[in-house]
Protein backbone atom coordinates (compact mmCIF):
# COMPACT_ATOMS: atom_id res chain seq x y z
CA UNK A 1 0.00 0.00 0.00
CA UNK A 2 1.47 3.56 -1.06
CA UNK A 3 1.31 6.55 1.07
CA UNK A 4 -0.84 9.69 -0.07
CA UNK A 5 -0.60 12.87 1.17
CA UNK A 6 -0.68 16.66 -0.02
CA UNK A 7 0.82 19.91 0.69
CA UNK A 8 0.56 23.59 -0.92
CA UNK A 9 3.66 24.12 -3.22
CA UNK A 10 4.36 26.27 -6.25
CA UNK A 11 6.67 26.09 -9.37
CA UNK A 12 9.18 27.83 -7.56
CA UNK A 13 9.85 25.27 -4.84
CA UNK A 14 11.22 23.29 -7.43
CA UNK A 15 12.60 25.12 -9.94
CA UNK A 16 13.90 28.61 -11.21
CA UNK A 17 10.63 30.68 -12.54
CA UNK A 18 11.98 32.88 -15.35
CA UNK A 19 10.91 36.01 -16.22
CA UNK A 20 7.27 35.94 -18.27
CA UNK A 21 6.71 32.57 -16.47
CA UNK A 22 3.69 32.07 -14.09
CA UNK A 23 4.65 30.04 -10.55
CA UNK A 24 1.74 28.47 -10.16
CA UNK A 25 0.46 27.57 -6.77
CA UNK A 26 -1.17 23.86 -6.33
CA UNK A 27 -1.31 21.17 -4.39
CA UNK A 28 0.96 18.72 -5.15
CA UNK A 29 0.35 15.02 -4.53
CA UNK A 30 3.24 13.63 -2.05
CA UNK A 31 3.29 9.48 -2.89
CA UNK A 32 5.67 7.89 0.00
CA UNK A 33 7.04 11.09 0.64
CA UNK A 34 8.06 11.84 -2.83
CA UNK A 35 6.20 14.21 -4.29
CA UNK A 36 4.55 13.89 -8.02
CA UNK A 37 5.48 16.90 -9.18
CA UNK A 38 8.92 16.78 -9.08
CA UNK A 39 9.09 12.77 -10.53
CA UNK A 40 7.29 14.30 -13.45
CA UNK A 41 9.03 17.73 -14.07
CA UNK A 42 10.35 17.15 -17.16
CA UNK A 43 7.03 17.28 -18.74
CA UNK A 44 6.16 20.78 -17.32
CA UNK A 45 2.97 20.34 -15.49
CA UNK A 46 1.26 21.18 -11.97
CA UNK A 47 -1.05 18.84 -10.42
CA UNK A 48 -4.81 19.66 -11.46
CA UNK A 49 -6.03 19.56 -7.82
CA UNK A 50 -5.99 22.45 -5.77
CA UNK A 51 -6.40 25.49 -7.65
CA UNK A 52 -7.70 27.35 -10.67
CA UNK A 53 -11.95 27.88 -9.96
CA UNK A 54 -14.23 26.69 -7.28
CA UNK A 55 -15.78 25.12 -9.92
CA UNK A 56 -12.73 23.95 -11.60
CA UNK A 57 -11.34 22.21 -8.12
CA UNK A 58 -14.62 20.72 -7.32
CA UNK A 59 -15.11 19.05 -11.02
CA UNK A 60 -11.74 17.74 -10.30
CA UNK A 61 -12.24 16.61 -6.81
CA UNK A 62 -15.25 14.65 -8.36
CA UNK A 63 -13.19 12.88 -11.08
CA UNK A 64 -10.51 11.67 -8.24
CA UNK A 65 -12.77 10.18 -6.03
CA UNK A 66 -14.88 8.64 -8.70
CA UNK A 67 -18.23 10.29 -8.48
CA UNK A 68 -18.20 10.92 -12.08
CA UNK A 69 -16.50 10.31 -15.23
CA UNK A 70 -14.35 12.80 -17.19
CA UNK A 71 -16.28 14.06 -20.55
CA UNK A 72 -13.85 12.62 -22.95
CA UNK A 73 -11.69 10.36 -21.17
CA UNK A 74 -14.18 8.20 -19.26
CA UNK A 75 -12.25 6.10 -17.15
CA UNK A 76 -8.79 8.40 -17.11
CA UNK A 77 -8.20 11.77 -15.28
CA UNK A 78 -6.24 14.67 -15.68
CA UNK A 79 -3.34 13.93 -13.37
CA UNK A 80 -1.49 16.99 -14.30
CA UNK A 81 -2.26 20.34 -16.29
CA UNK A 82 -0.97 22.88 -18.53
CA UNK A 83 0.71 25.40 -15.60
CA UNK A 84 0.15 28.49 -17.27
CA UNK A 85 -3.92 27.71 -17.67
CA UNK A 86 -4.80 24.13 -17.24
CA UNK A 87 -6.39 23.66 -19.86
CA UNK A 88 -6.44 20.30 -21.22
CA UNK A 89 -5.96 21.06 -24.76
CA UNK A 90 -2.52 22.30 -23.69
CA UNK A 91 -1.62 18.66 -23.20
CA UNK A 92 -1.55 16.65 -19.57
CA UNK A 93 -0.52 13.35 -18.42
CA UNK A 94 -3.63 11.29 -17.51
CA UNK A 95 -4.16 8.27 -14.80
CA UNK A 96 -6.01 5.83 -15.20
CA UNK A 97 -8.20 5.38 -11.42
CA UNK A 98 -10.05 2.22 -10.30
CA UNK A 99 -11.58 1.32 -6.74
CA UNK A 100 -12.18 -2.25 -5.45
CA UNK A 101 -13.27 -3.08 -2.09
CA UNK A 102 -11.18 -0.35 0.06
CA UNK A 103 -8.25 0.33 -2.10
CA UNK A 104 -7.77 3.30 -5.29
CA UNK A 105 -5.18 2.50 -7.89
CA UNK A 106 -3.73 4.79 -9.79
CA UNK A 107 -2.05 2.93 -13.19
CA UNK A 108 -1.23 3.46 -16.94
CA UNK A 109 -0.04 7.33 -16.73
CA UNK A 110 0.20 8.73 -20.09
CA UNK A 111 1.23 11.83 -21.59
CA UNK A 112 -1.39 13.24 -23.66
CA UNK A 113 -2.66 14.03 -26.54
CA UNK A 114 0.14 11.91 -27.69
CA UNK A 115 -0.62 8.64 -25.74
CA UNK A 116 3.06 8.34 -24.77
CA UNK A 117 3.10 5.99 -21.68
CA UNK A 118 4.89 7.05 -18.79
CA UNK A 119 6.71 4.38 -16.85
CA UNK A 120 5.75 5.57 -13.23
CA UNK A 121 3.04 3.45 -11.18
CA UNK A 122 1.05 1.18 -9.96
CA UNK A 123 0.19 2.80 -6.92
CA UNK A 124 -2.17 1.88 -4.25
CA UNK A 125 -3.78 3.81 -1.75
CA UNK A 126 -6.24 2.71 1.41
CA UNK A 127 -9.85 4.31 -0.09
CA UNK A 128 -10.56 5.85 3.49
CA UNK A 129 -7.69 7.98 3.80
CA UNK A 130 -7.27 8.73 -0.27
CA UNK A 131 -10.58 10.29 -0.24
CA UNK A 132 -9.47 12.44 2.93
CA UNK A 133 -6.58 13.77 1.44
CA UNK A 134 -7.85 14.29 -2.10
CA UNK A 135 -11.15 16.35 -0.50
CA UNK A 136 -7.65 18.38 1.82
CA UNK A 137 -6.67 19.91 -1.70
CA UNK A 138 -9.99 21.72 -2.45
CA UNK A 139 -8.72 25.83 -2.06
CA UNK A 140 -5.14 25.12 -1.22
CA UNK A 141 -3.89 27.48 -3.40
CA UNK A 142 -6.64 29.84 -3.55
CA UNK A 143 -8.46 30.87 -6.86
CA UNK A 144 -5.87 31.74 -9.79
Amino acid sequence: MNILETKPASRSDFESIEEGQKNTKFADLIIDGKSLYKMLIKYNMVPSLGWMSNEWQREVIEYFLLRKPHETMWYRYPLMVCSWCGDEGCGFISVKIDKENNVVTWKDFYLEPEMKKINIGPFYFKWDSYKKVINSTFGVAGIQ
